[in-house]
């Protein structure tokens, strides 16, 4: 089956091997012309993952339509930032036929939607169809072939069900769901969370702080996924709390790192450079910022974590006014 993958950085990448790997001819969908010629000429990304080599069966080009045409599947794999833009030159291409996955992680700064929600405004007819990837999967241990195991999820079980056998291999197992708003706002939330674990390390602190910040930052999850309309228990899950300890434990993740930089001293903008990728947990810790206050949801981390980014707060401060808090009940 031809699949198009659209977007080129390191997960995108990813994801078209995994599929390669499963005898799929595998088009790869991005604007850069120096990855399109890279994969094109030497069957290597290597801006985004430029020690893993591609299958054969990967393919790329700077023309979306010649991506998408005939394609069996079509896999979003792009910033937050871009995906309405991206969506909606998608739809001028999508046709219905194809099965239509989301597979980026994060919230829409300044309204707050989830990824799905925007896809669904710009391509309406695949609304009540359309599929989210996600869990504990950074990018460059499944190009290394590492196994671990994902969610997909849909408010339709078939297109669940479809995508669940397309990325299920011997290195991705895959569960479905079908609390669609979980498995979103887990993959969104849990890059906040992970840039304070970043600040933890980078401010030099042990164990006892991540696992505390990890888990307390855990229940903001649930608070604010849970006053969306999520259900609880898929915060317990991969989706949930499997993502957030990959994402605040290794140094492969960006938000992690973005928190070190930040932790050791570093501005805002200074953090960001140093990782040189994007890092989701930025604009959606805004986004979850704004969605806590009007939903009316306690989430001081989520709150320290945005005045940290947003208002110039210092570290040391954000933590003293975390610590110092009225005590309450756990």
């Amino acid at each position: 089956m031809k699949i198009a993958i659209i977007g080129g950085g390191s997960w995108g990448t990813a994801l078209a091997l995994l599929l390669a790997d499963k005898g799929n001819e595998v088009w790869v969908w991005t604007p850069e012309s120096d990855v399109v010629e890279d994969i094109r000429a030497n069957h290597r990304n290597s801006k985004y993952l430029p020690d893993v080599e591609l299958p054969k069966g990967v393919w790329a080009a700077g023309d979306m339509g010649e991506v998408v045409d005939e394609a069996g599947a079509v896999v979003l794999a792009v910033p937050s930032s871009a995906i309405r833009q991206v969506a909606e030159q998608l739809a001028d291409v999508w046709t219905a036929e194809a099965l239509l996955i989301n597979a980026g992680k994060g919230l829409e700064s300044l309204t707050g939607l989830r990824l799905s929600q925007v896809i669904s405004e710009a391509i309406p007819e695949a609304a009540h169809r359309v599929v989210v990837l996600s869990g504990p999967n950074l990018a460059v241990e499944v190009a290394r072939r590492v196994p671990t195991a994902t969610v997909v999820a849909s408010r339709d079980e078939e297109s669940a069900m479809s995508a669940q056998e397309l990325f299920g291999c011997a290195y991705l197992r895959v569960y479905r769901s079908s609390d669609v708003i979980g498995v979103e706002l887990g993959g969104a939330l849990k890059n906040v969370i992970a840039i304070g674990a970043g600040i933890s390390d980078g401010m030099g602190f042990g164990d006892n702080s991540k696992a505390t910040l990890i888990t307390r930052g855990l229940v903001e999850m649930m608070r604010l996924g849970e006053a969306l309309g999520a259900q609880a228990r898929t915060f317990t899950g991969l989706a949930g709390v499997g993502d957030l300890m990959a994402t605040c434990a290794s140094r492969l993740s960006r938000n992690l790192r973005v928190g070190i930089a930040l932790g050791r001293g570093m501005n805002v903008d200074q953090a960001l450079e140093s990782v040189k990728q994007v890092a989701e947990g930025v604009p959606t810790c805004r986004a979850a910022y704004n969605l806590a206050a009007t939903y009316r949801i306690y989430a001081p981390i989520t709150e320290q974590l945005y005045l940290v980014l947003f208002e110039g707060k210092s570290p040391q401060d954000a933590l003293a006014d975390l610590m110092l808090r009225e005590p309450k009940a756990e």
